[in-house]
């Protein structure tokens, strides 16, 4: 049973290989298809440049659309170009000889020179060969030697819809040249766009045809157009000398010189150099011409075979050239296309231009955050420094408090001398011969006694003076010794000798001299508090100043226990004190004030007993 089945499977698999590829596959043995043989006879020459194209894009649409090999001949009428008959029996001849023995399939004539070349010797020629006459203007072909052999796909050339495009697009054209040759055909077309275009354009454009001259005189005409001017290129081959130029790129030579823009009829010129408009396309127009060709050589009656004739396609524009001569893209026939448009700096570089704009967002974003922390920052500082000039004050206060005594006893003294020598001067006014020479000196003792006493009073009130932080340019050294004056008085008080090595060089530093001075006042103020309870002798402060590099220096050094090893550098911290009544902010608020001023301060043990205070500012120029 099983052997049974397998057979059935087998039989199954057979059969439905011959029916899915036994029909394009031929059987061993089968004769292969016989290649189809194709004559393409050209009207200039293979290389001319329209003709070139337009035999391109039909053999590649024949190779594609047929069923069959293909064996395609091309041959070149060459007498087209300046009507020799003579030579045309020759080659009439040459190609009889050649196919004598086994004929063409199919003739394929390109343009109207070529069309009416196989018409003219067909019965001499391919007597029962199916004739295709391609990309020829009906009125070229002649209706009575049409035979049922023969078929036909036409080109419908409208040079009106040609030049209401011109008109269209430049309306203020007062000039246009035509471009064409001196052959036979050429000539016959010259002709045509004279009658056709001559009444419609009379008295409003001129026309100026320039096919009877030579090559290097129509380059010299083009480049000198007068303004308001057009070029239309139809084609030239043969030019009033009898100079074949087709295969030489001609338009591309007159587009070099040319101070006129360029438009032409097919797409085979639309190479950079004309703006363009309607046009015969060669691509389109291949596919029915292949289409027929192939119906043809399948055995179909040729003369029953009718397509409608080729017409332009839709209006191509070359978008560089509309750039060139200024055209607005709004006057161009709707539904048109533009070809070569230059892609815009965002299609070139979209995702180039998309990382920029990120990196630049996120660098704003960046940048923003770091202005506001900056802000932020400096709002703190500047709240911070309000902060600290305010406790500085309070501090003052609190110094200004222990001072009271001393500087009552320094006011006293000349207030005690000045009431002295006033009664002294009444007693000797009320004498009956008054000393004048004691007067003058009594007076002098009250006016030096007031200083002495103004003094007093200028220097607490500087103290106890509340002001905003101010830079000024200072000398270090004399504040430093205004301090050390001021504080004269109570270290007499407290039994302290205050010794000041002030040096003799400039010390020129930028700061406020209110909170500096309050810095040594503190800095003083520890000293005396920390020598309260050393030997009297040894209660000794010295205040040294000196120049360091390019750093002002002022030290403070006591003869008192000191500062334990481990609290060097806690002391400047806020809260830290080693008094009972201390607040524990002199030296917080003596660091803050120091670096503010961009300087430094530590303290240090001395070798011999005591503390040393450092102080520590840069110079100035």
């Amino acid at each position: 049973m099983e052997r049974l089945i397998n057979l059935w499977i087998a039989v199954a698999v057979i059969l439905l290989i011959s029916i899915g590829g036994g029909v394009a596959q031929p059987q061993p043995g089968e004769p292969a298809a016989q290649p189809k043989r194709i004559v393409v006879l050209y009207s200039y020459g293979q290389n001319f440049q329209a003709w070139a194209t337009w035999g391109t894009a039909i053999r590649r649409e024949l190779n594609q659309q047929s069923s069959w090999p293909l064996d395609i001949q091309e041959y070149s009428l060459v007498t087209a170009r300046n009507g020799d008959e003579a030579a045309e029996a020759k080659f009439v001849e040459y190609l009889k000889a050649l196919y004598a023995q086994q004929p063409p399939d199919l003739i394929v004539s390109l343009a109207a020179p070529a069309a009416r070349f196989v018409q003219r010797y067909r019965a001499d020629l391919f007597p029962t060969v199916p004739m295709l006459l391609a990309v020829v203007n009906p009125r070229r072909v002649e209706p009575s030697l049409l035979s049922e052999q023969d078929a036909m796909v036409g080109v419908q050339f409208d040079p009106v819809v040609l030049f209401d495009n011109i008109l269209r697009l430049l309306p203020e054209t007062k000039t246009i040249a035509l471009i064409n040759g001196n052959s036979p055909p050429e000539r016959f077309w010259a002709g045509e766009m004279q009658r056709v275009l001559g009444p419609l354009l009379k008295g409003k454009v001129d026309l100026l045809f320039y096919g009877e001259r030579s090559f290097a005189e129509t380059l010299k005409a083009v480049a000198g157009l007068p303004p308001h001017s057009a070029i239309f290129f139809q084609q030239l081959n043969v030019d009033g000398t009898g100079a074949v130029y087709g295969d030489k790129e001609p338009l591309k030579r007159i587009h070099e010189v040319s101070n006129a823009p360029i438009f032409t009829f097919d797409e085979s010129y639309f190479n950079g150099e004309a703006i363009g408009g309607p046009m015969f396309s060669p691509a389109e127009g291949a596919r029915p011409t292949a289409a027929v060709a192939v119906r043809m050589l399948g055995g179909e009656k040729a003369g029953g075979i009718k397509v409608p004739p080729i017409d332009f396609s839709i209006p191509r524009y070359d978008w560089r050239q509309l750039q060139r001569w200024n055209i607005s893209e709004s006057r161009l026939p709707p539904g048109s296309e533009i070809l070569f448009r230059e892609p815009t700096a965002w299609q070139r570089y979209s995702w180039q231009i998309t990382l920029a704009l990120a990196v630049l967002l996120v660098q704003a974003g960046l940048i923003s955050v770091l202005l506001l922390e900056h802000r932020r920052r400096r709002l703190a500082e500047v709240q911070s420094r309000q902060r600290m000039t305010e406790l500085a004050h309070v501090n003052r206060f609190s110094t200004a408090g222990e001072l009271t005594a001393t500087i009552s006893h320094e006011i006293n003294q000349p207030l005690g001398a000045i009431l002295a020598n006033a009664e002294t001067a009444a007693v000797i006014l009320d004498s009956q011969s008054p000393d004048i020479v004691e007067l003058k000196t009594i007076v002098n003792d009250i006016l030096r006694d007031d200083r002495r006493a103004s003094e007093v009073v200028r220097r607490m009130r500087s103290l106890l003076k509340k002001a905003p932080f101010e830079l000024k340019n200072l000398d270090f050294n004399d504040l430093a010794r205004e301090t050390v004056g001021f504080l004269s008085t109570l270290a007499i008080g407290r039994k302290v000798e205050l010794i000041s090595e002030i040096t003799s060089e400039p010390l020129p530093i930028l700061g406020d001299r209110i909170q500096l001075q309050q810095v040594i006042l503190n800095l003083v103020m520890n000293g005396i508090d920390a020598m309260r309870d050393a030997p009297a002798k040894t209660r000794i402060i010295s205040i040294q100043s000196a120049r360091t590099e390019n750093f002002a220096e002022l030290s403070v050094s006591d003869h008192g226990p000191g500062i334990p090893d481990d609290k060097l550098n806690e002391i400047f911290e806020p809260f830290f004190t080693s008094k009972a009544e201390g607040m524990g902010m002199g030296l917080s608020i003596a660091r803050t004030i120091i670096e503010a001023h961009n300087g430094q301060i530590w303290a240090e043990n001395r070798d011999y007993g005591g503390a040393s205070f450092r102080i520590r500012l840069p110079l100035v120029r």
